[in-house]
């Protein structure tokens, strides 16, 4: 028999798996993605697609095509409540979310899970991605050359060898119980159980109702709108073999209707498990893991699904640059420590939420306090590795405030306005593909050292290839005339020089691991 081969082999074809295999493509690489389910998702789950993370899909060329995947914009809550008509304990969010326009050229879409994966499915294989459903990875090996993985269809068995593994296989991952990887974390909170039906509620635009109510199995719940009108979605403390008439009794407590008549859609009961934790490690070897494998938190954030996307963004240039020979091996040792601490501070920020709007039980001294503004969640975390050139009085803080970019490196590079050929853009449109140098008026030095770099940049200088529109650019990103920025292809700051003191094409080196 003899081997498949591939750059990379990706397993699970959920949010994770579909994104990085997308993201891949972009940079040019192809990728296999094998699924053990026949289709992507087609139970209500993961709905929204933050900003940063539109900023993302942008480049991808999706990010259009999730707005239009969307439910009319007709109004947007999130309660904490008695009942979807009953008493209301908390408005969490009413008519709309956050505006953060001044951090992002993006707006928001609040595509669903089961349509937001078919859309990253089909621009995958439009960008050269072979994607396998009903195939399941049976073992893998690994050594300092490759992969080697065994694949199982209703065919048999074949073999296939790639470069790297990327682990988008769900929260259970056999694939990080192979490597022995543990995970640490809250562990399991709650069981639930539940079950999608038709009801007309009189409620119109998206809504999510977190229940308190002492009716409910285990004394609470969560009623959601989805992307049918009058379509629900209802989930409460877990109980074994629920009839048709206790799932109708259970709706109209959560509902507060008494005589509510709802339909059950059959295909629509789930089970799962709500919980708490993040991977020990997100790399060995040659595996890289992502989305739910490495990281499982209580759905009170939205956080999940965007993670899931956003990593794989931030791991496909690091593998291709590493397969295409710009960079060293070693610039994937970056992923863990990029990735895991903010997985760890979302999963704490999400556990708080929960306990303050479904189990107040739970409250103790440990709770995480939240993190003001809210806006460092979405643009605030940093990326510390050897994949950035840390200046000398660097803190090394996770997190800084949004609304007061540093542009230090390992930080995001901040949304500024510009001016190309007489159009408006922002300087977050210009990342996404290639590492970018944003230099100064008079930086000379800066632009003819990019331009002897081996390495796929492209340079923007003020007053030449764009225009300052607010007149704020310098001050913002730190530099005067004569510096520049150097921006890595997801957007975070890899290098930066206030005016001609450094050297680039050392700080280039290091950062992309090269001997």
């Amino acid at each position: 028999m003899t081997d498949e081969q591939y750059p990379v082999l990706v397993v699970g074809a959920g949010l994770a798996g579909l994104s990085v295999a997308m993201f891949l493509g972009v940079q040019g690489v192809p990728a296999l993605v094998v699924e053990r389910h026949p289709t992507t998702s087609i139970y209500p789950k993961a709905r929204g697609q933050f900003p940063h993370t539109m900023e993302a899909l942008r480049v991808a060329g999706v990010a259009d095509r999730m707005v239009e995947a969307s439910p009319p914009d007709s109004g947007f809550r999130i309660v904490v409540a008695e009942s979807v008509t009953g008493r209301v304990f908390q408005d969490m969010l009413i008519d709309g979310q956050p505006d953060f326009s001044q951090l992002s050229p993006a707006g928001w879409a609040n595509a669903s899970q089961e349509r937001a994966e078919p859309i990253l499915l089909a621009r995958a294989r439009e960008l050269g991605a072979e994607v396998r459903f009903g195939t399941e990875m049976a073992s893998f090996t690994q050594n300092d050359f490759g992969v080697h993985a065994v694949l199982r269809d209703e065919e048999g068995e074949r073999r296939v060898r790639a470069d790297y593994l990327v682990a988008a296989d769900g929260h259970r991952s056999p694939i990080r119980h192979a490597l022995g990887i543990g995970t640490h974390g809250r562990g399991d909170l709650d069981r639930s159980i539940g079950i999608v039906f038709e009801a007309d509620l009189g409620r119109s635009g998206f809504g999510l109702y977190y229940l308190r109510n002492r009716e409910l199995p285990g004394g609470a719940g969560v009623v959601v709108s989805t992307d049918e009108p009058n379509r629900y979605a209802l989930s409460v403390g877990y109980r074994e073999h629920v009839t048709d008439a206790e799932w109708l009794s259970m709706i109209r407590v959560a509902t507060g209707v008494p005589d509510l008549e709802p339909v059950l859609v059959s295909e629509g009961v789930t089970s799962g498990h709500t919980s708490a934790r993040v991977a020990d490690r997100f790399s060995s070897g040659r595996v890289h893991m992502i989305g739910d494998a490495v990281r499982v938190m209580p759905p009170t954030g939205g956080f999940g699904g965007n993670t899931a996307i956003m990593d794989g963004y931030y791991l496909a240039w690091k593998l291709a640059m590493v397969l295409t020979g710009e960079a060293g091996p070693e610039l994937l040792d970056s992923h863990d420590p990029e990735r895991r601490p903010y997985a760890e501070i979302l999963m704490e920020q999400q556990y708080a939420a929960f306990v303050r709007r479904m189990r107040p039980d739970l409250a103790d001294e440990t709770i995480a306090t939240d993190v003001d503004p809210v806006s460092t969640l979405f643009f605030g975390y940093r990326h510390l590795s050897p994949a950035v050139w840390l200046e000398p009085d660097d803190d090394c803080a996770p997190l800084e405030n949004a609304e007061q970019p540093t542009s230090r490196p390992g930080s995001r590079a901040p949304h500024v306005l510009l001016r190309k050929n007489g159009a408006s853009l922002s300087t977050r449109d210009l990342f996404g593909v290639n590492f970018v140098l944003l230099a100064g008026s008079a930086a000379e030095k800066w632009v003819a050292a990019a331009t002897n770099l081996d390495l796929h940049i492209d340079i923007y200088r003020l007053g030449e290839d764009v225009e300052d529109a607010e007149g704020r650019f310098t001050k913002t990103y730190g530099i005067t005339d004569r510096g520049a920025v150097l921006v890595r292809p997801d957007g975070f700051v890899a290098w930066r020089a206030e005016a001609e003191q450094g050297d680039l094409a050392e700080a280039v080196n290091k950062i992309l691991s090269r001997t």
